[in-house]
C-alpha cells in the first residue's frame, strides 16, 4: 500500500500547485486546456498588454516547449470569458514578455488571442490573470507552420503610469518612448542607430495623471515637446524647461470637472501657438487657448462667454477628436467620434468645419455623418490617393451598425463605400483605430482590432493581415524609415520589405514649433500614384500618442520629384527632388522661392510688371495662384483667366508666385511688381 500511496501523494501534491506560480506551471502542448485562479497564486509580472490595469491578486500559470519552431498561438475565444494573457521568456523573477493580450477577441466578451514565434527547444511561460474576474475559463493552443511575421517582437522594460506615447522629447526628432509618473516622466531617449537611453526626468506633481489619454507638442514653443494629460476628473499639461531636463504641471480649474477622453494640441485659432483640446464624456468639450506667454485660457463650448462651438451636446459622448483639413482650404477642422449606446443622440458623429474667421460649423449631416454609431476613433487619411482625406470611422460596438468607410467626394460631403471594401467583412470591434502606411507601399493602411491591418490595395478595398502586435504606440523605434508599434513592455519592429521611404521632420516659425496642422504633400511619375498627402496631428485614435514626424512609403518609386508644406501661416515650403530613404528636415519659410523649376518650365512677362503678369506655361494649365513677400507670407489668391495674373493692386517689391497646375503640383517663381 505504501508503494503506491506515495506516488499518489506525490502526483496530488504537483498537481496541487500546478498553475499557482511561475516555479509550478502546468505543462501543456497544441490542444485545449482548463483555467482556474487559486487563492494566493502568483501573479504575473512583468505586464505584457496595453490597457487597464485592476491590481488583479491572483494568476495561472503554464509551459509551453514546442519541438519545432512554429507560429503559435493562444486563443480564449471559446470561454467566452473576458480575459488577459502575457507570455514569457527567461527565468523565474527575471521574466521577459514575448507576447501578451488582453481584448483583441473584441465584443461581447473581449477574449484573448496571442500570437508568437515559438522556437524549437524553447520554454515558454503562459500566465493569465484575473484583471478582469476570477471565473474558471478554457485556453486553446494552436501551432501553425512558421511564417516569418512583419513585426518582430523585443521586450523592452518601460514602466510608469501609461505607456502609450511615442514623440521626439529632446529635440531631435527621433521617436522615443515616454511613460508618465508620479513626480516623474520616464524617457527612452532614442540614438541614432535606434538604440535607447533611459533616462527618469522630474516632473511637478499634478492631481491629474493620464488615465484615458495622452498627447504631446511644443506649447511654449522652447523647442521640447510638452505634454497633456487626460484624467477622468480634470486636465494637466506637463510643460518641458527650457532644456527639457524638468517639467512643471498646469492643471485644469479646480472647480471645473472635466472626464476626459481623447486630448490633441493643435493651433485651434491659429495664431501660431498650440493649444490644448480635450474631449468631454459628459459635458460639452474644453479647450485650452494658448496666451503665447507660457499660459492659457480655459474654455468650455456653449459655456464659457465667448467660446468656439467644438462640440456642444449637453450629455457630451465625445470620445475620439480628431484634427484634419477635410475641405483642402489650409485649416484644420475637427470630426468626434462618438459613443453613447444605440439610439442616444449623444452617439451622432460630429464633423466641425473651420470657417476661417474663429468660429465652426457643425456640418455632419450635410456630409453625410450624422447616423447613430458607436465610435471611439475614426482613421483619417487619403486612402485612394486623390488629394483628400478619407475616413473609416471605426465601430467599438456594433449596437448602432459596424464599420463605416466614407470616401471624400471632394465637395464638402462623403460617400459611404463600405460594401465590397473589406471592412464590411471584418468583424473586430475596438476603440483604436489609426491610418498610417505600414508596409510603405505608398498606400494608406488602417490599424484596428482583432491584431489585423486591414492593408490598402490601391483601389479602396482592404484585405486583412494578422499581426502579433495590438494597437499602440506609433513611431520609428529602430529609425529604419518604416513604422513600429510598442505595446506596454513591448516593442514590435517592422520588417524592412525593401520599400522605399522619406520621413519628414517640420520645424515652425511663424506656424507652431511642431507644424501640427500642415498639409504635406509629395509628387512623383510613372508609379501607381503620382500624389501623396499627410496631415501633421497631435492625438489620433482614441488615447494613444503617436510619432510627430510625417511618413511617406513610396514602394518601387525611386525618387521623388517635389515635396510641397503647406503650413498653418499660409507659408507653402517646396522641395524639389529630395534624396529618398532618408530624413528631411523642413524648416518653414527656408525653400520658399529657391525652386529652380519655375524657371525652367514657365516664362512670368512683363517682369517687372505693372498691372498684369503673364504666365507662359508651355503645355501646362494653371488653375490657382498664390502671390507671397520674400519672407514668406501669403499677400493674397489670385484666380488665372487665360494665363493672365491682375497685380494692379500691389505695392512694389519682389513677390513669389506659387502656381499650381491641373494635377495639383506646385511651381515657384519670382517677380517684381513695379
Amino acid at each position: 500500500m505504501k508503494r503506491v500511496l506515495l506516488p499518489l501523494l506525490c502526483l496530488c501534491m504537483a498537481y496541487a500547485y500546478s498553475q499557482q506560480d511561475c516555479q509550478h506551471p502546468q505543462i501543456v502542448g497544441p490542444g485545449t486546456h482548463s483555467v482556474s485562479y487559486a487563492a494566493n497564486s502568483q501573479v504575473p509580472t512583468p505586464i505584457c498588454t496595453n490597457g487597464q490595469n485592476n491590481n488583479p491578486d491572483k494568476g495561472a500559470w503554464f509551459a509551453y516547449t514546442p519541438t519545432e519552431t512554429h507560429t503559435t498561438t493562444v486563443n480564449t475565444m471559446a470561454s467566452m470569458k473576458d480575459t488577459r494573457v502575457h507570455i514569457y521568456t527567461g527565468a523565474c523573477g527575471t521574466l521577459l514578455c514575448v507576447a501578451g493580450d488582453d481584448d483583441s477577441g473584441g465584443l461581447p466578451y473581449y477574449a484573448s488571442i496571442a500570437t508568437f514565434t515559438a522556437n524549437a527547444g524553447q520554454t515558454y511561460l503562459i500566465a493569465f490573470d484575473n484583471n478582469w474576474n476570477s471565473d474558471n475559463f478554457s485556453f486553446t493552443l494552436t501551432e501553425a507552420e512558421f511564417v516569418q511575421p512583419m513585426f518582430t517582437a523585443q521586450p523592452f522594460s518601460i514602466g510608469g503610469w501609461m505607456q502609450n506615447c511615442v514623440a521626439d522629447m529632446n529635440g531631435d526628432y527621433l521617436d522615443d518612448i515616454v511613460s508618465p509618473d508620479e513626480n516623474f516622466i520616464r524617457i527612452h531617449y532614442q540614438n541614432a542607430n535606434g538604440s535607447f537611453t533611459s533616462a527618469t526626468v522630474p516632473a511637478q506633481s499634478t492631481t491629474f495623471m493620464p488615465t484615458w489619454s495622452i498627447a504631446a507638442g511644443d506649447f511654449d514653443k522652447n523647442g521640447y515637446n510638452d505634454l497633456v494629460y487626460g484624467n477622468d476628473y480634470g486636465v494637466c499639461i506637463m510643460k518641458a524647461n527650457s532644456n527639457g531636463t524638468s517639467y512643471i504641471a498646469m492643471d485644469s480649474p479646480a472647480n471645473k470637472y472635466i472626464f476626459s477622453q481623447r486630448s490633441n494640441f493643435v493651433d485651434i485659432n491659429n495664431d501660431g501657438h498650440l493649444d490644448a483640446f480635450v474631449c468631454h464624456d459628459v459635458e460639452p468639450n474644453v479647450y485650452f487657448l494658448n496666451n503665447g506667454t507660457g499660459g492659457y485660457t480655459f474654455y468650455q463650448s456653449n459655456t464659457t462667454p465667448g467660446a468656439m462651438n467644438l462640440g456642444v451636446y449637453p450629455l457630451g459622448g465625445n470620445y475620439g477628436s480628431i484634427w484634419v483639413d477635410y475641405d483642402n482650404d489650409g485649416d484644420v477642422d475637427l470630426f468626434i467620434a462618438k459613443c453613447r449606446g444605440g439610439g442616444n443622440p449623444a452617439s451622432i458623429d460630429e464633423l466641425h468645419r473651420n470657417n476661417g474667421n474663429g468660429t465652426f460649423t457643425n456640418v455632419a449631416a450635410e456630409a453625410g455623418f450624422s447616423d447613430y454609431h458607436q465610435s471611439w476613433s475614426a482613421a483619417w487619411g487619403d486612402f485612394d490617393n486623390d488629394g483628400d482625406m478619407d475616413v473609416l470611422v471605426g465601430a467599438s460596438s456594433d449596437v448602432a451598425g459596424s464599420h463605416k468607410l466614407m470616401r471624400n467626394n471632394g465637395n464638402g460631403t462623403f460617400t459611404n463605400v463600405t460594401p465590397g471594401s473589406g471592412f464590411d467583412n471584418f468583424a473586430p470591434m475596438e476603440h483604436e483605430h489609426v491610418a498610417y502606411d505600414f508596409n510603405n507601399d505608398g498606400f494608406i493602411d488602417v490599424m484596428g482590432g482583432g491584431n489585423t491591418i486591414m492593408f490598402n490595395n490601391g483601389d479602396m478595398t482592404f484585405s486583412p493581415v494578422a499581426i502579433p502586435a495590438s494597437p499602440g504606440p506609433i513611431g520609428d523605434l529602430n529609425n529604419d524609415g518604416f513604422l513600429d508599434i510598442q505595446n506596454h513592455n513591448m516593442i514590435y519592429i517592422n520588417s524592412d520589405n525593401g520599400n522605399n521611404w522619406l520621413k519628414l521632420h517640420l520645424q515652425g516659425v511663424e506656424s507652431n514649433r511642431n507644424g501640427i496642422g500642415a498639409r504635406v504633400e509629395i509628387y512623383t511619375t510613372g508609379g501607381p500614384w503620382t500624389k501623396q498627402i499627410r496631415d501633421v496631428r497631435s492625438g489620433d485614435g482614441f488615447s494613444k500618442m503617436n510619432s510627430l514626424n510625417v511618413y511617406f512609403g513610396l514602394g518601387a518609386a525611386e525618387s521623388v520629384d517635389q515635396v510641397v508644406v503647406k503650413w498653418p501661416s499660409g507659408t507653402i515650403d517646396i522641395i524639389e527632388n529630395p534624396d529618398i530613404n532618408e530624413a528631411l528636415l523642413v524648416v518653414e519659410g527656408s525653400t520658399l522661392g529657391i525652386s529652380q523649376q519655375g524657371s525652367n518650365a514657365f516664362a512670368l512677362y512683363p517682369n517687372p510688371a505693372k498691372d498684369v503678369l503673364n504666365i507662359n506655361a508651355n503645355d501646362q494649365t494653371i488653375v490657382k495662384t498664390s502671390l507671397y513677400d520674400l519672407g514668406g507670407k501669403l499677400i493674397k489668391s489670385v484666380s488665372v483667366d487665360n494665363g493672365i495674373v491682375p497685380v494692379q493692386q500691389l505695392a512694389k517689391g519682389t513677390y513669389i508666385m506659387i502656381m499650381q497646375d491641373s494635377n495639383g503640383k506646385q511651381h515657384s517663381s519670382k517677380f517684381i511688381k513695379g
